[in-house]
């Protein structure tokens, strides 16, 4: 369905914008109150996004308009990631690595005052293309989705998985990845591999690489992506694996054995991949109920779970195959 990716980058979108690394640029920047705006824009625009799409199908209006918001999703996301390079301009910056700085040049004016300058030039731009989307939009009549916002409370959201064919200079590590996931067809445990490094270096970037590789859509037969951030429930976890797995929507029970058995019925058997995006918890009990219950679902050989984490301890915690260490790029690749 095309609503389901438009859908996907929205909230991958959603996601970014309240990171709190972003969220502490844009305070230095004194933008932080178009963040917010923007933030709350596109989760009005989301709720909006499952009518579009059954109108779109008889509506080539709503089909053109869903065409554009993707087009200024993936603008809102390439500003997003301009406040992340700078966040970590910043870290790099209280560190000795040499090399990282050299890269970081690549991507941000050594000038605050320009920085800021642009950045808010830039995030203006975006929310006013929003802003005549969203004047649009309310001239289709679109209503709400049915179920109550608990996943945009919770921040929890699902990466824009788009096309990253083009990305330069991860290709190894992909190929490194690929197998390693590929090679648990014969294990009988559930299996888990974290792609560790700081922020801004593309774990993000080769997990959405591996997670579209042909290889890896032909050997599991389910993928799911979830959005963490820094709030790891585990409830709210099945029930994204739950919504993922079926694409609907349903309310859930919050009761852990309930959605343990709704989660054993659409697996149903099958070899699966999920992604854990940007993980932050370092709870080991949390993560062993969330380990627990997804091994006791998963009677097929060798399904697995991807983790995306800055935090060495918490691929320690999750890693059973071992991890991925990310490096900087080199110069030319940069």
């Amino acid at each position: 369905m095309a609503e389901s990716l438009l859908l996907a980058v929205v909230r991958g979108v959603v996601g970014k914008a309240a990171d709190t690394l972003v969220q502490s640029v844009a305070r230095m920047c004194s933008v932080d109150g178009d963040r917010h705006k923007l933030e709350r824009q596109l989760l009005a625009v989301q709720c909006k996004l499952m009518d579009a799409e059954e109108k779109s199908e008889t509506n080539p209006a709503v089909k053109r308009w869903m065409k554009d918001l993707r087009a200024v999703a993936y603008e809102a996301d390439d500003v997003l990631d301009d406040f992340q390079y700078e966040a970590l301009r910043h870290e790099a910056q209280i560190g000795d690595d040499s090399a990282t700085r050299k890269v970081l040049r690549y991507f941000t004016p050594h000038s605050p005052v320009l920085f800021r300058a642009t950045m808010s030039r830039k995030l203006s731009n975006v929310l006013n293309k929003i802003n005549e989307l969203i004047e649009e939009m309310n001239k289709f009549g679109l209503n709400d989705h049915t179920e109550p916002p608990q996943d945009q409370q919770d921040r929890e959201t699902h990466s824009a998985l788009y096309d990253s064919a083009d990305i330069m200079g991860r290709d190894d590590d992909k190929e490194v990845v690929v197998k390693l996931l590929m090679e648990q067809q014969d294990q009988h445990k559930l299996q888990v591999l974290p792609i560790v490094g700081m922020g801004g270096l593309g774990k993000t970037t080769l997990a959405k690489m591996v997670y579209n590789d042909y290889r890896i859509q032909n050997h599991f037969e389910l993928k799911m992506w979830h959005y963490v951030s820094e709030n790891f429930k585990v409830a709210s976890i099945l029930k994204s694996i739950i919504q993922l797995v079926t694409d609907k929507y349903p309310v859930l029970p919050d009761t852990i054995e309930l959605l343990r058995g709704k989660l054993q019925e659409v697996i149903d058997r099958k070899r699966f991949l999920l992604v854990l995006d940007d993980v932050w918890n370092e709870d080991k009990n949390k993560w062993n109920n969330l380990k627990q219950l997804l091994s006791r679902v998963d009677s097929s050989h060798g399904s697995a779970i991807l983790v995306t984490t800055r935090s060495q301890q918490v691929a320690s915690i999750m890693e059973t195959i071992g991890s991925r260490q990310l490096a900087c790029l080199n110069d030319d690749d940069s």
